[in-house]
C-alpha cells in the first residue's frame, strides 16, 4: 500500500479531485486559457495531448503519485492540476509541482490555498519530513512563487532535462522540512486572509 493515497482535499476557494479520466475535456478547457504550453520552459500539456497526460497520471497513482485536478468551488469550473510525484514512500519525502492553471485564476489565491491544502494534508496527517519543489531555472514565475511559500533554495541541478523542444533544463530545487511547516503554515493562511482571493500567486511548474 502507497503512502499517499488518493482523496478529496476541500479549502473554501477550491476542492482538489483526484485526477481521473472525466477530467480530460475540463482540463482541455482549461489549459486553452493562457495556452501555457506554449512557454518553452514549462511542462504543460497542450490539448491535443490532455488524454494520455491523464492517463498516466491516473496510472501513476497506484504507486502513490497522487495527481489532482484543481476545482472551484463558486462554480465547480476546473482552472487546473497539481500533484504529488517521485514520492519517496520509505522516507515520507514527496516532490510538489506538475502545476498550472488557467490564466484567469493566475494572480489570484488558487495557488496559495492549492499549496495550504496540499502541505497541510501530508505534513499534519501523513507525516511527511520534508516535501520537495524542482522548477526550470529560467522559471522566474515559478521560483517566484515557491519562494513565497516559505520554500528554501537547497540548489540546481545542472542539465538535469531534456525539454519538449530539445533544450536542456537546469532545474532549481527547493524544499520545506517538516520544522519549518508551522511558519510556512502561518504565512499561507496570513496571505489568504490579508488579500482575501486577491493574492498574486501565480505558478507553472516544474
Amino acid at each position: 500500500m502507497s503512502w499517499l493515497e488518493p482523496l478529496e482535499l476541500k479549502g473554501q476557494i477550491v476542492t482538489l479531485d483526484p485526477l481521473d479520466i472525466s477530467h480530460v475535456g475540463p482540463l482541455k478547457a482549461a489549459v486553452m486559457d493562457g495556452e501555457f504550453w506554449k512557454l518553452w520552459y514549462a511542462n504543460v500539456p497542450p490539448p491535443d495531448q490532455m488524454e494520455s497526460y491523464v492517463i498516466r497520471a491516473v496510472e501513476n497513482a497506484e504507486k502513490g503519485n497522487i495527481a489532482f485536478a484543481v476545482r472551484l468551488n463558486r462554480t465547480n469550473r476546473i482552472v487546473g492540476a497539481t500533484r504529488f510525484y517521485n514520492v519517496d514512500n520509505l522516507n515520507r519525502r514527496p516532490m510538489l509541482g506538475y502545476t498550472w492553471y488557467a490564466k484567469s485564476v493566475c494572480k489570484t489565491s488558487v495557488n496559495t490555498e492549492c499549496k495550504l491544502l496540499l502541505l497541510q494534508h501530508v505534513f499534519e496527517q501523513k507525516e511527511a519530513i520534508a516535501v520537495e519543489f524542482r522548477t526550470h531555472y529560467f522559471n522566474h514565475v515559478s521560483r517566484a512563487a515557491i519562494e513565497r511559500l516559505g520554500a528554501k533554495h537547497d540548489g540546481v541541478l545542472r542539465s538535469h532535462q531534456i525539454m519538449r523542444d530539445g533544450s536542456v533544463r537546469d532545474t532549481v530545487v527547493y524544499s520545506i522540512l517538516k520544522h519549518e511547516w508551522p511558519a510556512v503554515k502561518s504565512n499561507l493562511v496570513g496571505k489568504l486572509l490579508l488579500n482575501d482571493g486577491r493574492n498574486p500567486q501565480e505558478e507553472i511548474h516544474p
